[in-house]
């Protein structure tokens, strides 16, 4: 009965204690049973009941370590990896393995298996040297078992509940990391350490993950249960539905494989990241694997000295606790002489000495495991910024994108627009606008664009609702045709409201080459684009509302010579002038408000934005800050430009048609909708002045520079004064509009 009873404490039954489930071939795919069926034979008469009750309790214990024996067996089977190097067979399963039984193998699994292993072993050894004390000596045999079974009857029930629930619930990776650290907070001091080393264990594979991805940049998780995951094919399929996203991937170049992982390859998966891992600490390490892939695998385009052919690195093996464990994911595209340069392996092997000081502590601290990973970010981002900020020349390009989106090239715009004056006096053609706007263009850039701008070449211009863009760098554009059908030279007031619509949305693109992707991007690039197209309407109307007074004044000298040779048509010329003097008046208010505008913005806005972000560029070394800063800068040039304020938006796209209506008007003699176009403006230019003085604008950020503007428009109260009544005023005379000079 001695031996019996001992055998069954190890899982195998005879004829004294039985297992009710005989009747069924137990097999690694037998799932594990709900209950204990280890039981005492019913024909057992000569065993008093209290004895009865204490061996089936202590029969209980070979219950739980069979089963956890047979979920340590297979959680430890290694056929999973031969099985999944050979071909399927044409029915779709492998050979050896029936279809429907066939389960994901899980390496977080696998290591608790193991940590169960070293718990079932000294559960072994204590049941050794209870026999041995049996039959050295004549004790009590179920007070002896008992006693030397003592601290197990608290730790193979947990354990057995703890893989029941795994079976049952499929848990595995981050998720089973989260269920560990769960049952280690618990009030039993011999549980609560043996969770902990289980947990232990489960980390091992979690830091080899973390070292591949943070030293390296290869994610290396077969099985998808690391909480940094690939996205996945038809994830991004699906996502061509969105524009950005879809516009970006078609910008990116086939060759750049890092720029795409960067944007939309990896992301975090909220499934398996363990709750004790704060959100903020799972995006740096998001950040640092990603930065770690960018500096490991340089584009074959960027320029380099030490740039040489594809190798792999010979230390890419020497991962502590990485090798013969797992097979790594070949990468296509790894430099050993530029992406060695980039990354040190100085720096590599800092990282990688962070994360083992980590694996070879016993316990798990949150606090030390959070500044591991803050260091390492920090590291990442370094090497990042030098890379994107020195090498790429990133004040280079941000210096570009300003003189060519922010018009910081007065110049060249000025020359652009009168070169391109009469053309944009017609609709835009729908098969050669961008053509017909590339005559002007490179004539501007002849005039203004000196050899040592290297940036220019990156810029290219496109009407984006009437084709493909066409860049500067061509050195033969199309002649403009002109236009001598009637349909298109007309004149009429629908024609002259088509063509300041269709012309409004000429746009700029710029091209960024690796790795300035990661900075750059298409929402970045779109916000350039939003303030260019507004400031370019902006620069148009100016200019425009200059040359009528230019051809007025020109008119008006040869009146007047006229005149000395004329006596008698004087009288008529003066009375000509009287009354178009309150035209010129809303001109001139008009020519006020948009300098003003302009001035505010040109100055006011966008010079002391940008000498704001080249003092955070100076000082700030981290890459992640840096997008911030310019996230910022861009955000305040827009905020301060009123372009997210829809009713201001509206009004001054308004007040801008009716300027440009103003002068095509007057050059073209048409008067009959001179008056309606000053009452039309007096009301927006007042509505205007109305909206920035509110309560709602004078405590948001844009408070300050916005008191400036105010203080320019408003210098003789007269907008002031005006605004009171001329929004209830059905038609205000023009004559009211005094010169602001």
């Amino acid at each position: 009965m001695l031996h019996e009873l001992l055998l069954s404490l190890l899982g195998y039954t005879g004829d004294l204690i039985i297992d009710t489930r005989e009747s069924e071939s137990l097999s690694s795919q037998t799932p594990i049973s709900d209950e204990c069926t280890f039981k005492l034979a019913p024909n057992i008469n000569f065993i008093d009941p209290s004895d009865r009750e204490l061996i089936e309790r202590i029969i209980a214990l070979g219950f739980y370590y069979r089963e956890l024996d047979r979920f340590s067996a297979k959680s430890r089977n290694l056929s999973w990896i031969r099985s999944s190097n050979e071909i399927a067979n044409p029915l779709g399963t492998v050979s050896g393995m029936p279809e429907g039984k066939r389960e994901n193998p899980s390496v977080y699994r696998r290591a608790l298996a193991n940590g169960i292993v070293e718990i079932l072993s000294v559960y072994r050894s204590a049941v050794l040297h209870i026999e041995q004390l049996l039959l050295s000596e004549t004790m009590p045999i179920l007070a002896t078992v008992t006693q030397g079974l003592n601290k197990f009857f608290s730790l193979l029930p947990p354990l057995y509940e703890l893989i029941l629930e795994i079976e049952h619930d499929d848990i595995r990776g981050g998720q089973l990391l989260n269920l560990l650290y769960k049952r280690y907070h618990c009030g039993v001091p011999e549980l609560q350490t043996c969770m902990q080393r289980l947990l232990w264990h489960g980390h091992q594979v979690m830091y080899n993950q973390l070292a591949s991805w943070m030293v390296y940049g290869i994610l290396q998780d077969q099985h998808g249960e690391f909480f940094i995951t690939r996205q996945e094919d038809r994830d991004v399929e699906n996502s061509s539905s969105h524009p950005d996203i879809s516009e970006k991937l078609a910008r990116l170049s086939t060759d750049d494989a890092s720029l795409t992982d960067w944007h939309l390859g990896f992301h975090i998966c909220l499934d398996m990241l363990p709750e004790y891992i704060p959100m903020h600490v799972a995006e740096s390490i998001l950040f640092a694997g990603k930065a770690v892939r960018v500096l490991r695998n340089p584009s074959p385009s960027f320029q380099s000295g030490d740039a040489v052919y594809p190798q792999m690195p010979k230390s890419f093996h020497k991962i502590h606790g990485l090798a013969g464990r797992f097979q790594f994911q070949r990468v296509p595209v790894i430099n050993k002489g530029m992406g060695e340069d980039l990354l040190p392996q100085s720096e590599a092997d800092k990282i990688e000495t962070k994360l083992l000081d980590l694996k070879e502590s016993s316990e798990f601290h949150k606090r030390s495991f959070e500044c591991a990973v803050d260091s390492i970010q920090a590291i990442a981002a370094s090497h990042l910024w030098q890379l994107v900020v020195v090498r790429a020349d990133l004040n280079g390009h941000l210096r570009a994108l300003k003189d060519y989106f922010l018009l910081a090239k007065g110049d060249f715009f000025q020359c652009f627009l009168e070169e391109s004056r009469q053309l944009m006096r017609l609709p835009p053609r729908q098969s050669t606008a961008e053509a017909d706007l590339m005559v002007p263009f490179q004539l501007a850039a002849l005039k203004t664009i000196g050899e040592e701008d290297k940036y220019f070449s990156k810029v290219s211009l496109r009407m984006p609702s009437f084709g493909i863009a066409v860049k500067p760098s061509q050195l033969d554009p199309p002649k403009a045709t002109s236009s001598t059908d009637g349909t298109r030279a007309s004149t009429s007031s629908a024609s002259s409201k088509m063509s300041f619509e269709g012309w409004d949305g000429i746009a700029l693109e710029y091209s960024v080459d690796w790795p300035l992707h990661l900075f750059f991007t298409q929402e970045v690039l779109s916000k350039y684009l939003k303030v260019f197209q507004y400031l370019l309407r902006l620069k148009r109307t100016q200019m425009e509302l200059e040359k009528l007074w230019a051809s007025v004044m020109h008119q008006y000298h040869t009146d007047f010579a006229k005149r000395q040779n004329d006596r008698d048509k004087c009288s008529i010329t003066n009375e000509k002038r009287q009354r178009l003097r309150p035209m010129w008046q809303v001109r001139e208010h008009m020519a006020f408000l948009i300098r003003n505008l302009q001035f505010y913005i040109q100055v006011d806005v966008i010079e002391s934005q940008w000498n704001i972000l080249q003092t955070r560029i100076e000082e700030s070394h981290d890459f992640t800050e840096l997008v911030g800063f310019h996230q910022e800068y861009l955000s305040a040039l827009i905020s301060q430009a009123f372009l997210d304020i829809g009713s201001v938006s509206r009004i001054l796209d308004g007040i801008m048609k009716l300027c440009l209506q103003f002068c095509w008007n007057n050059e073209t003699q048409d008067t009959s909708e001179l008056e309606h176009i000053a009452e039309e403006f007096n009301k927006k230019s007042n509505s205007l002045y109305t909206i920035l003085r509110s309560s709602r604008l004078a405590g948001s950020q844009r408070a300050p520079f916005l008191r400036r503007f105010l203080l320019r428009l408003n210098l003789n109260s007269f907008f002031e004064a005006t605004a009171r009544g001329v929004l209830n005023v059905v038609r205000p005379r023009p004559s009211l509009v005094l010169n602001q000079h």
